[in-house]
């Protein structure tokens, strides 16, 4: 078979097979946890900014954003699914496929980004009265909302950019060009919100600035592009044995995070039992725990490339020792993320609280008594980002769903509403609420890896066995 990639590509593939493991996950999932922490930073720049404008606006966009999660996940279903098969084509050398999938992920994203343009942003307050948004939520964000698809339009070309530039271990490159990106996008909505004193729909159309910009860095950037990854009209192709594979991924984890942003939009309908601010006080306490949790997105990220890779090469033993490695950085970032949010919440909380340099004592306390019981899940959840790194790997997309969905609609709602039903509880609720789906997961994800690495064992004996057969043939041949 010819070979297409570049050498740097040849490179790389090299170093993701055989070099230290330990070295590996933190050169390549180092940078994408800190893209991730970028990220983080960037959602709650944009929380500080909506709360210098009033608490509503707070909860407006808390409310907001998992609704927009709901439609990012079509996007960014089909880039994982895309990076983690053409992770494997990479591994296993065959740079053809690589090439293939490549150009039609590309365009099918472009297909994707044309039909959420076209459904959404004609149809947003309808689409969010159907979701039961509450009325003064949707006057409040509903300009806001519409920005934000046309920014997703944009995001899920740079999203399937930045995954494949993952899948080549171009991680340096994707922090830096994030790192630009959230320079841009917080200097807009800064001169936006204290300068001119611009309300909500700003702070998202300096988000849509900022991706624009990054995408025309992107289009200008693929031409100079060379080898396999290269974008090519010529390499498009919907034959079963291209596309089957990427959809066969992409629909669990798209269907995983639809519904888990679904489940995510009922809690905060059912938290609006205690008032509006709950939102907004519950959507705070979710992006301060991002700054551990998205920490181990970003090592998932990378680590189910490097699995995925390792997998197509025949090289289950490696692909254990990833995971184990993995779920080592995850405890430890984990239980690193509790100690300094533990000290800094009162902080954090006061920060929030204020409204054009007006504290809000009620809702610093909300924001506090939610999140002292949340952070409890920190370690938990390290150790499900390591299980569903292992199971994208290894393309058990169904069974991360399972246990994805698991987390809002079995640990989650039920709970929220058994406290509501059976307890005085007030707002502290959707904190407890939070704390016992995050543990839980984190135990049903222990349980679930079992099956898969006996599997995994058995594939680890079976080649070496195949190696040993084959050597053993040589030698006769030679004798």
């Amino acid at each position: 078979m010819e070979k297409i990639a570049s050498a740097k590509d040849e490179s790389f593939r090299e170093y993701v097979l055989n070099a230290s493991t330990l070295h590996t996950l933190f050169t390549v999932c180092g940078p994408l946890a800190l893209y991730q922490g970028m990220q983080q930073i960037f959602k709650i720049m944009d929380t500080l900014m909506a709360a210098h404008v009033s608490a509503s606006a707070v909860s407006a966009i808390s409310s907001l954003t998992q609704v927009t999660a709901m439609i990012t996940a079509l996007g960014s279903g089909l880039a994982v699914g895309g990076c983690i098969r053409i992770s494997e084509s990479y591994g296993q050398g065959d740079y053809e496929m690589v090439r293939h999938r490549t150009s039609t992920l590309y365009a099918g994203t472009i297909l994707l980004s044309f039909l959420v343009a076209i459904l959404f942003i004609p149809f947003a307050t309808p689409f969010l009265r159907i979701l039961r948004t509450p009325e003064e939520l949707i006057t409040a964000g509903v300009g806001y909302f519409r920005v934000e698809i046309a920014s997703l339009v944009l995001s899920f070309f740079n999203t399937v950019y930045i995954a494949i530039e993952r899948s080549r271990g171009h991680a340096k490159k994707i922090l830096n060009l994030n790192l630009a990106v959230v320079i841009l996008k917080l200097g807009l909505s800064a001169i936006f919100v204290y300068v001119f004193q611009w309300g909500v729909v700003m702070i998202s159309v300096a988000s849509l600035i900022s991706y624009a910009a990054m995408t025309v860095y992107i289009l200008c950037s693929m031409p100079r592009d060379e080898g396999a990854f290269r974008f090519s009209f010529s390499a498009i192709s919907f034959e079963k044995k291209t596309i089957a594979p990427i959809l066969q991924l992409s629909y669990p984890v798209a269907a995983e995070k639809v519904l888990f942003a679904a489940g995510k939009v009922i809690v905060n309908a059912m938290s609006a039992l205690y008032g509006a601010l709950t939102v907004g006080a519950l959507g705070i306490s979710n992006n301060i725990g991002g700054f551990t949790t998205n920490l181990h997105s970003g090592t998932m990220d990378g680590a189910s490339s490097l699995i995925s890779q390792n997998r197509g090469a025949g090289k289950y033993g490696r692909t254990l020792k990833l995971f184990w490695n993995l779920m080592a950085i995850n405890v430890v970032i984990g239980a690193i993320g509790w100690i300094c949010i533990y000290y800094w919440l009162p902080w954090l909380a006061e920060l929030f609280a204020k409204s054009r340099n007006q504290f809000d004592p009620v809702f610093c306390d909300m924001i506090i008594q939610i999140h002292k019981y949340e952070m409890m899940g920190y370690v938990m959840l390290g150790i499900n980002s390591a299980v569903n790194a292992l199971l994208l790997g290894y393309g058990y997309a169904k069974l991360a769903m399972v246990l994805n969905v698991a987390r809002v609609f079995v640990f989650r709602v039920p709970v929220l509403w058994a406290l509501q039903h059976f307890t005085s509880m007030g707002a502290e609720a959707t904190g407890v609420t939070m704390m016992v789906s995050n543990v839980a997961t984190g135990v049903a994800s222990l349980f679930a890896m079992l099956p898969v690495l006996f599997r995994i064992r058995r594939l680890q004996n079976a080649s070496k066995q195949r190696e040993e057969e084959a050597k053993s043939v040589t030698n006769r041949q030679h004798l």
